[in-house]
């Protein structure tokens, strides 16, 4: 709902920001999407990714999913399933959904079993994670810029991040946290 041209345009235009955009989608299904009260449905979800791809064809997308929303069939898994096959993620966030108290989804008829919720999610994330693991195999061998944050989990070591998120140890001294700095990733 965020998402407007001059957003776009920026990553078009503004070679600072960092080719990475957290756009949550929950579910594929525009009927669950509807239950769930979100704002967007598949169509404009994919219009704006193709927008901003267009504007940026380095830019990764990460999401969130939740599965077994109350009432959600197979055909709506299925509908989430295609969608992060047609994005591509480079990462993702999902969860099992759960029942809330005071929430209007905790009395939905159609519950999902607790079963059917934990393979769902099992499907889903190896999905994610394939995707994952083909774009980070993908960034061997490049040179990005690292964000050095805090001390490694080796001795001298530091954690960084790169553009797109992904967590980065190195060796190189301690004087270097909170800078940024080109890495060959291998």
């Amino acid at each position: 709902a965020d998402v407007n041209d001059d957003l776009i345009a920026c990553h078009r235009d503004l070679k600072k920001l960092m080719p990475y955009l957290h756009l949550p989608l929950q579910s594929g299904s525009d009927r669950i999407l509807k239950a769930m009260n979100r704002r967007h449905n598949r169509g404009q979800y994919l219009d704006i990714i193709a927008k901003l791809r267009d504007a940026n064809p380095e830019l990764g997308f990460s999401s969130d999913f939740i599965v077994g929303f109350p009432g959600e069939t197979d055909q709506d898994f299925e509908a989430t399933l295609d969608m992060v096959e047609q994005v591509g993620y480079i990462q993702a966030f999902s969860f099992k959904y759960s029942r809330r108290a005071g929430t209007p989804a905790a009395v939905y008829p159609g519950q999902i079993d607790e079963k059917i919720k934990s393979e769902r999610l099992n499907i889903l994330q190896k999905k994610l994670f394939s995707q994952q693991l083909n774009f980070n195999k993908g960034c061997i061998g490049r040179i990005m810029p690292v964000l050095f944050e805090s001390k490694g989990r080796k001795k001298g070591q530091l954690f960084g991040r790169t553009p797109y998120m992904q967590n980065l140890h190195a060796q190189v001294p301690p004087e270097l946290i909170n800078r940024i700095l080109p890495v060959r990733v291998t």
